[in-house]
């Protein structure tokens, strides 16, 4: 089956699911697991590759600029569609700022004249993301693969929440995950599903919420515990070159987080932001930093650093 895949984290779900011999197109941002690099790029980004320079503002004023305009962050590359003649599609409706919208999908479709299986992920927490993986797998005939991804994350995801489940409130520190810092972006949607189930409580989203833009003074009355910076899109280089933007703010010294020194960084990119079967080495990862006495830090190289 010829498929193309619209997003990094259904590209891998591709590879989860062994299905990557067949992967003939995927965007610019695809770039795990290693290999993924000689696929194929059909996507390109409007912003220019300049924006790798640009400071966190002046891309939200830019993709502001440009979805004003009725226009996407992304676009197809001339022809790149046509020349792929892909029988799946795997693209996604729950955020235009994230990848190719689904109604420009659509149309991209119909102008190359090409009639593929399209499939949308459009998932709000934990359990979407597993059901999309099982729904990839059901289409591109991997469902008994698809159902030994499925069930191996769930036993990890079990075992992280079987670890605390039993933790009294007093026992749960009040978590913030920052998700961008300029305007001050909270992460919703799955994340705070994750920092109940590492044993913490997320202040200032809830699950299922899309991420929504927060006042400094909503983080201040919060009083987190625990701050975590992961931009989207970020690794944890340029996450914590955003770590000036929060320090810079009134009342951030005296936050409990801070004068307890469990300020972190995440590189979202590997562990929050993309709904696909890494997102389970994320919650692991919250695990850790939230409750180390529980979950110690395994051997090789985290994603999340002390800021």
């Amino acid at each position: 089956m010829r498929i193309v895949s619209l997003l990094p984290s259904a590209t891998e779900i591709v590879y989860a699911l062994d299905l990557q011999d067949g992967l003939v197109g995927i965007t610019h941002e695809c770039d795990y697991p290693p290999g993924v690099e000689t696929k194929p790029v059909l996507i390109e980004s409007c912003l220019g590759p300049g924006c790798q320079k640009m400071t966190p503002g002046e891309i939200d004023a830019k993709i502001r600029e440009t979805l004003k305009k009725g226009e996407g962050v992304y676009r197809f590359k001339p022809g790149a569609l046509e020349q792929a003649k892909p029988e799946l599609v795997i693209t996604q409706g729950i955020c235009d700022v994230c990848a190719v919208p689904y109604q420009f999908v659509v149309g991209e479709i119909k102008k190359a004249k090409l009639q593929p299986h399209l499939i949308s992920l459009d998932p709000r927490d934990l359990t979407g993301i597993l059901t999309d993986i099982r729904r990839v797998g059901e289409i591109s005939g991997r469902i008994d693969k698809a159902g030994e991804v499925v069930d191996a994350l769930e036993e990890r995801v079990g075992d992280v929440a079987g670890r605390t489940r039993d933790l009294p409130p007093s026992k749960r520190p009040r978590v913030a995950v920052i998700e961008w810092t300029d305007p001050l972006y909270a992460a919703g949607h799955w994340v705070p599903e994750m920092i109940e189930l590492a044993g913490g409580i997320d202040v200032l989203a809830k699950t299922g919420v899309p991420s929504q833009i927060v006042e400094w003074e909503t983080v201040i009355k919060a009083q987190p515990e625990v701050i975590i910076v992961a931009p989207c899109g970020y690794d944890l280089a340029r996450a914590r070159g955003e770590l000036n933007a929060l320090q810079s703010r009134p009342g951030f010294a005296s936050l409990p987080a801070v004068k307890s020194n469990r300020v972190f960084i995440m590189n979202a990119t590997a562990t929050l932001s993309r709904p696909g079967p890494r997102i389970v080495n994320g919650l692991e990862e919250l695990a850790q930093i939230i409750h180390p006495e529980i979950f110690p830090v395994a051997s090789g190289k985290a994603c999340w650093e002390k800021a």
